[in-house]
């Protein structure tokens, strides 16, 4: 059974900003208005394992790497940043059902260990719609990509998905109240969708049944990040009720 999430519990804050100082300077300003922060792929190449050591003083950290290859060579990178024991770690469902196996069989042995890291897989991106789909060949629509992959993803012992709120509903209802749903593609009500494109609000997405919702440059690129994270927990503390 899920431990129960507060809102602020619920905020994820995506640090994507170009430097590590200044991703650390954000974290500490932010520290104890937010639940999570996301340490992703570009970040975590210039900066390299320091940086999350460093973030994590201010709170636990989504490793956003989305790890996709062979299964060995993904078994071999978890092992490699579990280390690190990040609250959660993703995949892409994409690499399969035998790649989604093995990771969790590393981060199975890490839980047992002590370890507290969760294993999300990446459905599909929330820049992608039907149109970008197409052009790989992939037919129909998102939502059914969606779907197979996160009862694959369910299948291979995956903590959970990493997938757009518009699909929360119905894949609460598919994969029950015990799979955790991380939704990324959020956008406060009047701000700009930028390169997101299946976007839904903050109140929209945990009314959807989304467990974790990851914002960036609404609140990192606010004039004042401290009042923009607060108005979002706000919102979906209004959502709940």
């Amino acid at each position: 059974m899920q431990k129960a999430l507060s809102p602020k519990e619920r905020l994820v804050v995506a640090l994507d900003l170009p430097s590590g100082r200044e991703a650390v300077e954000m974290a500490e300003s932010l520290s104890g208005r937010v639940g999570v922060f996301k340490v992703g792929l570009e970040l975590f190449c210039s900066e390299g394992p320091a940086i999350v050591k460093e973030i994590q003083k201010f709170a636990p950290v989504f490793l956003d790497l989305k790890l996709h290859d062979i299964p060995t060579t993904v078994e071999r990178a978890l092992k490699a940043v579990l280390v690190l024991d990040p609250l959660l770690v993703n995949i892409h469902a994409l690499g399969g059902f035998d790649m989604m196996k093995g990771a969790v069989e590393i981060v199975r042995n890490h839980q047992k260990t002590g370890g507290r890291t969760r294993l999300l897989a990446v459905t599909v991106l929330t820049s992608l719609d039907k149109m970008a789909l197409r052009q790989i060949n992939m037919n129909g629509e998102p939502s059914e990509l969606v779907h197979c992959l996160a009862r694959l993803a369910k299948e291979a012992g995956c903590d959970g998905v990493v997938c757009s709120a518009q699909e929360s509903a119905s894949l609460r209802a598919d994969c029950g109240k015990n799979f955790f749903l991380l939704t990324p593609g959020i956008r406060p009500k009047g701000v700009a969708h930028q390169d997101q494109v299946r976007v839904v609000t903050p109140s929209e997405a945990i009314k959807c049944g989304s467990d974790w919702i990851v914002v960036g440059r609404p609140i990192t690129h606010a004039s004042d990040p401290a009042v923009a994270a607060d108005a979002i927990v706000l919102e979906m503390t209004e959502a709940e009720i």
